[in-house]
């Protein structure tokens, strides 16, 4: 069966979605968002995207595999690699060796950028004190966060000393995959966070990236997320953005210190 979703429809879905993630929907991704639902229509049996909408007010786990469904989440290992490597040869040596060392991957997807970020920390710090926090707005891509498996051609990135360190190839069940070690995965901790909403109490923290998500705010938004991250960051503490963001015009509480990454004032 064909669901046609009138301009109505949409509309309240792009209300919708943007209550709850601050992204406004295009009129272009009315296609995708048609294609993205359809497959819960019919897990329903209703006839209408404004039937499926009734269902999804009346429940917050169906509202949740919504939001699963209509978010986008590109990402590989080392993605922008140079924020790894000033990550590596000028964050981590000056680190307080006296605390925990503690980096946010706030917008973590399927877990390639905090995974990405514990292979540097396990390199330099070793068993030094060092943890990630790692959260999404996505339950489904958190889901394939926490197995650690992900499929041999996206490793193509990664260091090969890390990518023999750190990875394992796949047999039986596994084939054409790999997984990340077990030392790797304690030391991340992965939740469900909206940055849109309430931010639970995670602690205060060394680094922070937030990389490739602000250019689906606008400037307002973008002011009241940096703030609400600001404050999770230590004095002195480093905050990556992606290399078409900037945080000219959203907060002077930063300084630029190289493209794309910022250093509290």
């Amino acid at each position: 069966m064909l669901y046609e979703i009138t301009d109505e429809e949409f509309e309240k879905i792009q209300q919708l979605f943007f209550k709850l993630t601050s992204i406004k929907l295009t009129v272009s991704k009315k296609s995708l968002v048609s294609g993205r639902l359809a497959k819960r229509l019919r897990h329903y049996d209703v006839s209408s995207f404004d039937g499926y909408f009734r269902i999804v007010m009346d429940s917050p786990a169906e509202m949740q595999i919504m939001l699963d469904l209509l978010t986008t989440n590109e990402t590989s290992f080392f993605r922008e690699n140079n924020h790894f490597d000033f990550l590596k040869t000028k964050v981590l040596p000056e680190r307080n060796k006296m605390s925990p060392f503690r980096v946010w991957s706030a917008a973590c997807s399927s877990g390639q950028e905090p995974y990405s970020i514990a292979m540097v920390l396990a390199d330099v710090l070793g068993e030094a004190r060092w943890e990630v926090m790692a959260t999404d707005i996505s339950t489904r891509v958190l889901e394939t966060a926490q197995t650690g498996l992900y499929p041999l051609e996206t490793a193509e990135k990664i260091p090969p000393r890390y990518l023999h360190k750190y990875c394992m190839k796949g047999v039986r069940s596994q084939e054409g995959q790999f997984v990340m070690s077990r030392s790797l995965r304690d030391r991340i901790k992965f939740r469900h966070v909206n940055l849109n909403g309430d931010v639970p109490e995670l602690g205060l923290f060394d680094v922070i990236f937030l990389r490739n998500v602000m250019i689906y705010f606008d400037q307002e938004v973008k002011r009241k997320l940096v703030d609400k991250l600001l404050s999770r960051l230590k004095s002195g503490g480093y905050f990556f953005v992606g290399h078409s963001e900037s945080l000219s015009n959203v907060s002077e509480k930063f300084r630029l210190v190289v493209p794309a990454v910022y250093q509290t004032r």
